[in-house]
């Protein structure tokens, strides 16, 4: 589904070099889930900015389901995006001005989806929208809003759901509740999982946990 093969990255910042990523190889199979771990801006986003194809590495190459991004031109990597991809961010992105329905919605907008869907009942059902759905998205809960933004990447069931930090700022007790119903519906829809986070706890809900160290990955027992 997603597999990165010799990645490399470096940042130039003046006469110096930082050299994030070295040779990373990883790959994420239909429906399995990986936690990126590691120390704060030791590149954890870097890699799963260019595994999404927001980035490009120095070398190495990324290929979506069989597909390499540098075999494909900018309109074909956006398509993919936005088709065949969800994003789960720390800081939401909802959209201001809409309701709940028309964020979640979004998505499947973009790719010409009916908006009638039982999935879309179902996400709505296990993250608790139902009552939410014609309130602005301004006026929830950061617990809530974060529920939206995780129905919004699912609704047009995407092949890989990428999260960076996505309970980054919620509490405990509503991270682990968040966590437990995103994980939830990854698995219904058999959507491989990319999850950055620096929070050990957080990364126990994949399957696989991966430790970024001085630009090389471990995996972590």
């Amino acid at each position: 589904m997603l597999s990165l093969r010799s990645i490399s990255k470096s940042f130039h910042d003046g006469e110096s070099e930082l050299q994030v990523l070295r040779g990373i190889d990883m790959h994420l199979g239909p429906g399995e889930s990986i936690a990126l771990l590691g120390a704060s801006g030791n590149g954890k986003s870097t890699l799963l900015q260019i595994a999404a194809g927001l980035e490009s590495p120095d070398s190495g190459e990324v290929l979506i389901m069989g597909l390499s991004l540098a075999m494909q031109s900018e309109r074909e990597i956006a398509m993919l995006r936005r088709r065949h991809l969800g994003f789960v961010f720390q800081q939401f992105n909802l959209l201001p001005g809409l309701d709940v329905r028309d964020n979640l919605l979004f998505q499947r907008r973009l790719n010409r989806l009916p908006p009638d869907d039982p999935w879309i009942e179902e996400i709505s059902s296990v993250l608790g929208l139902g009552p939410l759905l014609g309130r602005p998205v301004e006026v929830l809960s950061s617990g809530q809003q974060q529920r939206v933004a995780i129905a919004r990447a699912l609704a047009h069931r995407p092949q890989v759901l990428f999260a960076d930090e996505p309970t980054g700022n919620l509490h405990d007790t509503l991270s682990r509740q968040v966590m437990d119903l995103m994980v939830k519906l990854v698995a219904d829809s058999n959507c491989s999982l990319l999850l950055v986070t620096h929070n050990r706890e957080m990364a126990s809900y994949a399957d696989r946990q991966l430790m970024l160290e001085e630009g090389h990955l471990h995996e972590l027992a």
